[in-house]
């Protein structure tokens, strides 16, 4: 018989979602959402982690890694940008972007070590 995994009676547990409620309530998880639908895509994922193995590449080098375009890896980039994900700095000519801190690499990171444990189970 193959198992389910719902509950099969209706249990509410009053103390632990009147303790819960109001910090899910008052969180950013609209913001949040947009940081991992931002990472979700592949190509801004190729590019983050691009940004994790190399501190800092002007746009062209992320194009030439991740296998795109210099418009689309602009186009990527900046959508990083504006979620707060990654910045840039322009040196003559060329434009460098790097991730925006430690958090968004070490975010980047523990997905991929989650990824790893995940298929060691497999």
């Amino acid at each position: 018989m193959k198992e389910r995994d719902v509950c099969e009676v209706t249990c509410i547990d009053s103390d632990k979602t009147k303790r819960v409620l109001p910090l899910v309530e008052k969180s950013n998880i609209v913001e949040v959402t947009k940081i991992f639908k931002a990472l979700s895509d592949e190509t801004r994922m190729r590019i983050a982690y691009t940004l994790t193995l190399e501190e800092e590449l002007c746009v062209c080098d992320v194009a030439n890694i991740v296998g795109a375009t210099t418009a689309t890896a602009s186009h990527h980039l900046r959508h990083l940008k504006s979620l707060g994900l990654a910045k840039y700095r322009k040196e003559g000519k060329l434009v460098y972007y790097s991730l925006d801190d430690d958090h968004v690499k070490q975010l980047i990171h523990i997905a991929f070590e989650h990824q790893q444990e995940v298929s060691g189970r497999r």
